[in-house]
């Protein structure tokens, strides 16, 4: 209770107003709170997109120039040399379409990762609600991957007045649902990692390296059908689909693409998996906020 002199120069127990308290549900996700934050949240928005391009020529060109460069570089090592095949589709298509869904996750998934060691001056110093840092990232990626998506349009229709490509399909509407599942398991995985690095700073040195790795895990630069063909002498055809982003990434290709191994229940594994991983990270996230202060 607050106190506040009365008019005849006693003290009146007043209530709080606010009440700041590092005790809570592991499983708390308050709307409401959040909502009261938006103008925080975008804020912070506005602070990633602006800082990513600052003091640069080029500015939001960088955002087309690396998938573009990225495409090319592995048009040429593992189509034209290592002789990979794109069921069927052009592979500089093939694989810009993978690197536009990977940019964002990979993006994301790093950012976060970093939450606490990042923001530790800010989260020290004032109260609000901490998951509103990996939301923001999130959020600010959007902006990036739609740029990179419009170019990658155009690489469609370019492609389809040379012949070169067909029409996308009319599945090409679910591609909201793929980048929320796909966010979720970044924000998922990335404040996991943020809360283990509090305590043991080696993971932060590990993030970048294990990314990397991830991608060839992911069918990015090839497709699902290569490792089901692979694996299905020996019975574990069904391995390919272990991978949560298996599913989305041939999803999102055979929807723009015309061309993509992708199964409902592989789908649906995915989304489920999101839903968990990111309700994990919530609770992980929720209980290291309350004394990330004392090991940061």
């Amino acid at each position: 209770m607050a106190e506040k002199i009365s008019d005849n120069g006693g003290l009146e127990e007043q209530p709080w107003l606010y009440e700041i308290s590092p005790k809570g549900k592991a499983l708390s996700f308050n709307f409401d709170e959040i909502w009261r934050y938006r103008d925080l949240l975008l804020l912070f928005v506005k602070r990633d997109i602006v800082t990513y391009y600052k003091q640069t020529i080029l500015g939001p060109l960088w955002f087309l120039i690396q998938p573009l460069i990225t495409s090319v570089v592995q048009f040429v090592i593992f189509n034209q040399i290592a002789q990979i095949e794109s069921d069927g589709i052009n592979y500089f298509l093939f694989a810009l379409a993978g690197n536009t869904l990977w940019f964002y996750f990979s993006d994301c998934f790093k950012s976060t990762s970093d939450t606490f060691k990042t923001n530790q001056n800010i989260f020290g110093k004032v109260y609000f609600p901490r998951v509103i840092v990996p939301m923001s990232v999130t959020l600010s990626n959007l902006l990036k991957f739609g740029i990179q998506f419009l170019f990658f349009l155009c690489m469609i229709g370019y492609f389809i007045y040379l012949g070169k490509a067909p029409f996308p399909n009319w599945e090409v509407i679910f591609t909201p649902v793929l980048l929320f599942m796909m966010a979720l398991i970044s924000l998922g995985f990335g404040m996991i990692i943020s809360s283990m690095t509090t305590k043991y700073r080696d993971l932060s040195f590990l993030v970048g390296f294990g990314v990397q790795l991830y991608m060839y895990l992911t069918p990015v630069v090839y497709p699902t059908s290569l490792v089901v063909k692979k694996l299905k002498p020996y019975g574990y055809e069904n391995l390919a689909y272990l991978n949560p982003l298996t599913s989305i990434f041939e999803f999102f290709k055979y929807a723009f693409l015309g061309s993509g191994e992708f199964t409902t229940f592989g789908l649906v594994y995915s989304f489920v998996f999101s839903i968990l991983i990111f309700l994990l990270g919530l609770v992980v996230f929720n209980k290291t906020e309350k004394n990330f202060i004392d090991t940061v």
